[in-house]
Parts: structure tokens; C-alpha cells; sequence
């Protein structure tokens, strides 16, 4: 097995754990909405510096996207829609692959420039609603 396809099989394992996790919690919130809200913290950068943390946005963007509301999660936090999109083609196109024992040579394959696009998405929000807010007091988050 290549460094490679182990990199992918680790990620195949960990992807779908996390979307088991998502579903348990979106369960969790459906069951029991007023515990699971009163498990939320506020962010501490905002609530103590006035300003966006980078992973501000990032619970209302998957919100937004659950109810789909693309805009809204775009708005609310862009490195969301692009890890269900990126994530979620890599787990259906392994998943096909594996299943059908590499007949159909569908999987994507892991790249490090996926790893580096999330990070200036990343980066990129956080600068830009930073800069929005401080600099014109447009509040992208309405917090």
C-alpha cells in the first residue's frame, strides 16, 4: 500500500466517523433543542476583542446549509460549503470505489492544494469580515 493510499484510507475511516458524529449531534439538536443550544459557547476572540475569530460564522454556516440556505452559509462562512462539497464528492467517490472494489475508479484522490484552498478560505474570511467590521462597520454575522 502506497503512502498515499493509506493517507486516503485514514481519511475515508475518519470522514464518515465525523459524519456519523454530525448526524448524532444533528439528531441531538433535533430531540433536545434547547440543551444542545445551551451547549454552544460564545466565541471568546469576539466576546473579549471585538473582532471574528477565524472559525467565526462556521455553526451558522452549517445551519444555513442544512436548511438550503447555499447564500446565507456562503456568507456565514465559505470554508463550510467548501468542505461539504470537497468532503463530501471524496467520501461518495471512495466509498463507490471500495464498494465496487476498484471497477469503478471514481475516488479522488488527496492532493495537498485542497488542504492549502482551505486555508486561504479561511484566511480570507477572516481578514475580509475583519476588515468589514472594523474598518466600516458592516457586520456580516449580525452578532
Amino acid at each position: 500500500m502506497r503512502n498515499h493510499d493509506k493517507e486516503e484510507t485514514a481519511l475515508f475511516y475518519i470522514g464518515w466517523a465525523l459524519v456519523c458524529l454530525g448526524c448524532g449531534l444533528f439528531l441531538l439538536y433535533a430531540l433536545f433543542p434547547h440543551v444542545a443550544a445551551s451547549l454552544i459557547l460564545p466565541c471568546m476572540v469576539n466576546s473579549l476583542l471585538g473582532i471574528y475569530c477565524p472559525g467565526c460564522g462556521g455553526t451558522r454556516a452549517v445551519v444555513s446549509l442544512l436548511h438550503g440556505d447555499i447564500l446565507s452559509s456562503l456568507r456565514y462562512h465559505p470554508f463550510v460549503l467548501y468542505t461539504a462539497i470537497t468532503g463530501g464528492w471524496f467520501l461518495i467517490s471512495q466509498t463507490v470505489e471500495r464498494l465496487s472494489r476498484r471497477r469503478i475508479p471514481i475516488g479522488m484522490k488527496y492532493r495537498d492544494g485542497y488542504v492549502w484552498a482551505a486555508l486561504l478560505i479561511v484566511a480570507a474570511n477572516f481578514v475580509i469580515k475583519n476588515l468589514l467590521l472594523l474598518g466600516f462597520q458592516v457586520d456580516l454575522l449580525g452578532s
